[in-house]
Parts: C-alpha cells; sequence; structure tokens
C-alpha cells in the first residue's frame, strides 16, 4: 500500500506570503506600519504555539506584532479591557484573541468585543455572519486555509462530495459555509454522529476539525480520499498530532500533515486578513 501523497502547507503560505509582503510594502510607503495584536491565557499549549509561529512570521514579513499574556486566572473583566483599548488604538490593525479560554471566561463576550474591523480571525458576531450570507468582512483564517489548501493541490471542491468533521464555531461551521459557496455537497459529522467511517468511505474528500488526536482511524478511509486534517492537539510526550491517526497516510491518496500542513496555512492566512483589515479600516474612515 503506497503513502499518501503529503499536502504540505508550505508552498501555499509562501505563495500568500509573497502577496503579503507587496501589501506591506504598499503600506509602509503610505506611512502605515501594519500591526497585530495577540491575548494569549495561559493554559492551551496548541495556542502558545500558534502564537509563537504568528510572532516569527510576523518579523519576517516586517509586520509589528504584540503579545499580551495573561495568567490562567485573568478575570473576564481585564480581558475585555483590553480589547476595548486595542479597539480604539489607531495603530493597531489586527486583534487575534487565541481560543479556547479558560472556562470562567465567556468567549462569546470576548468575541463580541472585538471591533469587526480588527477581528483578523473572524470571531466577533458581525464577521460570523459575513461568512454565512457572504458578505464582505474578516473570515476565519483555518477555514480558509483548508480551502486555499485543498485548492492549491488541484483537488476541485464543486460538485463533489466532502465529509466535514466536526461542527466548532471556530473552524467546523464557518467551514461548512465556505465549502457549500464552493459548491461542494456536504456532510457533517459530530460527535452525535454514530459511524463517521460510513461517511467517509462515500466521500471525495474529508475535512477534520475536531481537536481529539487520533478520531479518524485507518479503517475508517477509502483510496482515493483526500484528507485536510486542521486538529492540532499535544500528546503526552509534548508532540503536536492531529485529529487523523498517522497510519491514515498508507490509505488515502492524499493527506495534510500535522505539524506543517494547515496550520501553516492558517498563519499565513492570518497576515493576509490583517492587510484586508487595514482595507477595511481605511475604508470606514474614508481614507481609502
Amino acid at each position: 500500500m503506497s503513502e499518501a501523497m503529503p499536502l504540505k502547507g508550505k508552498p501555499v503560505a509562501d505563495g500568500i506570503k509573497s502577496r503579503v509582503v507587496e501589501k506591506v510594502n504598499s503600506w509602509r510607503s503610505k506611512g502605515v506600519e501594519p500591526r497585530i495584536d495577540t491575548i494569549l491565557v495561559a493554559g492551551d499549549p496548541a495556542s502558545a504555539y500558534y502564537a509563537d509561529s504568528k510572532a516569527k512570521a510576523a518579523a519576517k514579513l516586517n509586520i509589528a506584532f504584540h503579545l499580551h499574556e495573561f495568567p490562567e486566572s485573568v478575570t473576564e473583566d481585564a480581558l475585555l479591557s483590553t480589547i476595548r483599548e486595542l479597539n480604539e488604538d489607531p495603530v493597531v490593525h489586527g486583534i487575534m484573541l487565541e481560543l479556547p479560554l479558560p472556562s470562567h471566561v465567556s468567549t462569546s463576550t470576548l468575541s463580541a468585543a472585538l471591533s469587526p474591523y480588527k477581528d483578523v480571525d473572524g470571531l466577533s458576531p458581525a464577521n460570523r455572519l459575513a461568512v454565512v450570507t457572504g458578505e464582505p468582512g474578516l473570515y476565519p483564517a483555518t477555514p480558509l486555509a483548508c480551502i486555499q489548501l485543498a485548492k492549491h493541490y488541484g483537488y476541485e471542491l464543486s460538485g463533489k462530495n466532502v465529509v466535514l468533521v466536526g461542527r466548532g464555531k471556530t473552524v467546523g461551521l464557518p467551514l461548512m459555509h465556505l465549502l457549500l459557496r464552493e459548491n461542494a455537497t456536504v456532510t457533517v459529522c459530530h460527535s452525535r454522529t454514530p459511524d463517521i467511517g460510513s461517511h467517509l468511505r462515500r466521500a471525495d474528500l474529508a475535512f477534520v476539525a475536531v481537536g481529539r488526536a487520533g478520531l479518524v482511524t485507518l479503517g475508517m478511509v477509502h483510496p482515493n480520499l483526500v484528507v485536510i486534517d486542521a486538529g492540532m492537539n499535544e500528546t503526552q510526550s509534548g508532540k503536536m498530532v492531529g485529529d487523523v491517526a498517522p497510519d491514515v497516510a498508507n490509505g488515502v491518496a492524499a493527506m495534510s500533515p500535522t505539524p506543517g500542513g494547515v496550520g501553516t496555512v492558517t498563519t499565513a492566512q492570518l497576515f493576509a486578513n490583517l492587510m484586508h483589515a487595514i482595507e477595511l479600516q481605511k475604508r470606514e474612515h474614508g481614507e481609502a
């Protein structure tokens, strides 16, 4: 049995980054210094991993990156106060709220507090609605990264049977709407789906975004399936792995690696969203 073609994120991310660099240079020539601020609450290793990735990527793209770190015991009011300050600060162009947050903090309250013009990961109610309706806005970076990864490697979505495993607010639900707009026929599987494998075995493509290591196993797939794994989980040994078991690569046509797949593209897409955010802010203030 031959191993799946690896759908590596680096070539996709490199293409996005080259376009971002052009825009960064253009903004800087006009006296605008692109800046993104990330709010990170301690406690989730995947969030810390992504925040570090973004800091390194920003430096290479000549984008100012500011990290606001808080202990796990931080109050909701303290986080809200930080968001309001960043919303009102004209030198801040993008705000990233790393999820998940501790249980005593309301994700929906903090997301609703984000300015939709600076909400580069599409968490605010206005941007969530834009994903559903197709109106202009800032769409979540990970779902966009999933679509870009598939398209880069020549996998057409229109008319295909696509299985989406996961219905979370951050990735699954917005990805469902984006897939529908690509004219895919979408089946959504979740924790109440009794036999996920029965759906995967009939799919052309599968997108997995649950946050549970090894959820999709070799016995659930077929040799012509294309798998895009958006999961990121830390094992007891400290290794980062996806939602799809590594040996699934022995039973499918193509599969994105973790790390090095969707996450790599997500980081680049976030900065593409930042460039779009600056345009939206300038338009809002009548400067575009």
